[in-house]
């Protein structure tokens, strides 16, 4: 599932593209993909609208139209937002193709787990799925503090408290193991015998993968592609993620592989306690 450096990377690539475009025609070509304002029918209030702004909040893409209108786009597992210049033939898993004034964007999703939501605008930070989300780790006014808050109702281990979109906005099994990681900290500890010189550390590990794979648009090890098509490089960084039976990079024992929080966990006990 694209997290929250993929999802960024998707917005920057799309901002270049379809900013400021107009919407000219819609086709749901597998309807469940788009979902409707009540009574207001997707296709219809879609289309003629200009796509004025693109914002990203946790894993979902927010696109600001005219006349009040919004999108809310989640990739969920497999989902794609891909530009064309020109009128191109929809793959077998396309299931949604805005035509634009210049070119095409079209979304895929192999899983069909994916959904673009139309909403008024002043309306969709009051979608359940966005008004649960948690802080955005990035955020100039996000600090070691907030993030010991966040935590500190919760009973539970770490990796299971950090997966949790109510904590963090945006953060996945990737970047949870690649920060706890770079934060030395294992993802079975307690949140509660954290003490705050670790929470510092694992907010600054947090925010450090984070813009690191931003910088390397993302970690492409199956679908992810950004709105251009291109593959990101961070897997070619990461240190522990997808690594389980490998050394370390750090001290050359081998990482453990377990399932926490109903998700492989890769981890080194001797760098990790």
């Amino acid at each position: 599932m694209p997290e929250l450096p993929e999802v960024e990377t998707i917005r920057r690539t799309l901002l270049e593209r379809v900013l400021g475009l107009n919407i000219i025609e819609v086709k749901v070509l597998w309807p469940p993909v788009a979902q409707n304002w009540q009574d207001r029918i997707f296709a219809e209030v879609v289309c003629g609208r200009k796509i004025e702004s693109i914002e990203r909040r946790g894993k979902y893409l927010l696109f600001t139209l005219d006349e009040g209108w919004s999108l809310v786009a989640h990739l969920r597992m497999t989902g794609r937002l891909n530009y064309y210049s020109c009128v191109q033939v929809p793959e077998r898993h396309t299931h949604l193709v805005f035509s634009l004034n210049q070119g095409e964007l079209h979304f895929s999703d192999v899983r069909k787990f994916g959904r673009i939501q139309l909403i008024p605008t002043d309306l969709r930070f009051r979608l359940a799925s966005l008004a649960k989300l948690g802080p955005e780790p990035l955020d100039a006014d996000f600090t070691a503090n907030t993030l010991g808050k966040r935590l500190a109702s919760k009973k539970t281990n770490l990796k299971t408290a950090l997966l949790d979109q109510r904590v963090l906005a945006g953060l996945g099994n990737i970047y949870v193991d690649e920060a706890l990681f770079r934060s030395g900290l294992a993802p079975e500890r307690k949140v509660c015998s954290l003490s705050a010189d670790e929470i510092g550390k694992l907010y600054g590990a947090i925010r450090e993968v984070l813009q690191a794979s931003i910088l390397a648009h993302g970690t492409s090890l199956r679908d992810y592609r950004d709105a251009n098509g291109r593959a990101g490089n961070f897997q070619d960084l990461l240190q522990v993620y997808g690594r389980g039976a490998q050394p370390c990079l750090k001290c050359g024992r081998l990482l453990e592989k377990i399932r926490l929080a109903g998700r492989t966990t890769v981890f080194c006990k001797s760098c990790q306690s």
